[in-house]
């Protein structure tokens, strides 16, 4: 009979890794593979897969009752990213191979037939998780290698066949180590502001929306520049801290492999699906535990959904919850998960179905135009904090008088960030548009002729309370940019100029 062994490898739940300790235990009973532990279809498949791996390795299967136990029992485990686990487990139990350098070592990879290993999902965060239990070493398929050099505190080795992992175990042969890519080089280049010609009061309110973390609202017809202006926020926005690229690096690690990573992109994330989009991929979702979407891969950076009209409303309105909270929640019947949501909305709009390029050629009806802006729920637009229209350009001349460029309008946006993290920074807020509405109002009131437009938009039903707060960061914003202590009336008033405008 052969003797019990511990091997181990990570599940994962959401972002959030979790050590799983698989026990193997051979003889007792009649020859055949037991899992227990909550595993999934996919898991269950895993049996053939180790059974196969093993035989083309040149190891011996084991004839024998087998049980393989992952604990903790009561979490679900998914995917196959614990075959090489399962393998090395049982013939560690078999005493096919020796266990010294199996203790506080981590074991990823999906097995191929032939032995191979293949790439899985989630390689980073199911590392940090480990390194954080106190785990000592890890082996990945080398594919991983490079996804796995950006954890530090751990030794992680890359193998490219279930033979090449056991010899490693048995002390026959070493694996190559990650190795971290500590050069930054030169970050990729955002695009240029200078190039977008014209569109004064478009640009201000990009540079308004970069300074504090605003939602975004440009109506225009095609060729006006609101794609253009939209991706060139990024370009105004600061750099992401190491934890922040490093949770963005996760999350995208669990949406699929990250494959040649190299250093943390430290640019803010742009993301622009297409309007047919399903709700599970802008929101997250799939099969078993829901995989993150693109709101999560947007996580402190830019959602940008051009032509929103055209969007579900189911969709459009299901981004309400995120915006607010920063977080998407998943309930699948294999349970919940919460990915972090923590981005910028950017809308761009025709404002008609026809689109024509001089507003007095639209051939739309009325009750069309107004039906067409109105799939923009009220709800929705009550969240986003500035409107702008967007004009044709009428004279070439324009062309030849650039506006200012990336580099010049970013300084701008840093200085104001940077007075904004000042002042709330001890309260764990780090932009404008991240302060609740009651904190603001009772930690840093403002004086009565200050906030005298915000009541009279209230007392008309003009604004709603929501809309009123809003209105206030964007205040905040604007006194940042200039360079003041506190919003004066004139901020107060801009920042209701940007609301009301456009068509929206």
């Amino acid at each position: 009979m052969g003797d019990l062994a511990r091997v181990w490898s990570v599940a994962l739940h959401g972002v959030d890794g979790v050590p799983v300790e698989i026990e193997a235990a051979i003889g007792g009973g009649i020859p055949g593979v037991h899992l227990v532990g909550l595993p999934d279809a996919s898991l269950q498949e895993a049996k053939d897969r180790v059974r196969s791996a093993i035989v083309h390795s040149d190891r011996t299967w084991p004839n024998e009752r087998i049980v393989l136990a992952l604990s903790p029992a009561t979490l679900r485990k998914t995917g196959s990213r614990f075959d090489v686990a399962l393998a090395v487990g049982v013939l560690a139990a078999h005493r096919t191979i020796r266990s010294e350098r199996l203790h506080g070592t981590v074991l990823l990879g999906e097995l191929a037939l032939d032995g191979r290993l293949r790439p899985v999902r989630g390689v980073l965060p199911c590392l940090l998780a480990a390194r954080d239990a106190g785990m000592r070493r890890a082996v990945v398929p080398r594919d991983g290698l490079a996804e796995a050099a950006l954890v530090d505190g751990i030794d992680t080795f890359g193998a490219d066949t279930l033979g090449d992992v056991l010899d490693w175990a048995d002390g026959l042969r070493e694996l190559d180590p990650a190795v971290p890519d500590v050069s930054r080089g030169p970050a990729p280049a955002a695009p240029e502001l200078a190039d977008v010609i014209g569109q004064a009061d478009a640009r201000h309110a990009l540079e308004i929306a970069a300074a504090g973390g605003h939602h975004l609202l440009m109506v225009g017809p095609p060729g006006t520049g609101k794609t253009m202006l939209a991706q060139r926020i990024v370009g105004l926005l600061p750099e992401l801290d190491p934890a922040e690229a490093l949770q963005l690096a996760s999350i995208r690690s669990v949406a699929g492999p990250l494959g040649a990573a190299g250093p943390l992109p430290r640019l803010a994330p742009f993301v622009a699906p297409h309007h047919s989009a399903s709700a599970a991929a802008v929101l997250g979702g799939g099969s078993g535990v829901a995989r993150p979407g693109a709101v999560s891969l947007a996580h402190r950076g830019v959602l940008f959904l051009d032509e929103c009209p055209h969007w579900p409303a189911s969709v459009l309105d299901a981004l309400r919850t995120p915006l607010e909270e920063g977080e998407v929640r998943l309930a699948r019947a294999d349970g919940t998960v919460r990915y972090p949501a923590r981005f910028q909305l950017v809308l761009a709009a025709n404002p008609c179905p026809c689109a024509p390029p001089i507003d007095r050629d639209c051939t739309c009806r009325p009750d069309v135009r107004r039906r067409y802006l109105a799939r923009l729920s009220g709800p929705l637009l009550d969240r986003v904090d500035l409107r702008v229209p967007m004009y044709p350009l009428t004279a070439l001349s324009a062309a030849d008088e650039p506006g200012e460029r990336t580099a010049t309008v970013r300084g701008r946006v840093l200085d104001a960030r940077a007075a904004a993290v000042e002042r709330w920074s001890a309260h764990g807020w780090r932009c404008n548009a991240e302060v609740p509405g009651t904190e603001l109002r009772a930690r840093f009131p403002l004086p009565r002729v200050v906030v005298e437009p915000l009541e009279k938009r209230l007392e008309a039903g003009e604004l709603s309370a929501r809309g009123a707060d809003r209105a206030l960061r964007v205040a905040w914003t604007l006194s940042d940019l200039a360079g003041t202590d506190r919003p004066d009336r004139a901020a107060v008033d801009a920042a209701l100029y940007f609301r009301h405008r456009g068509a929206a």
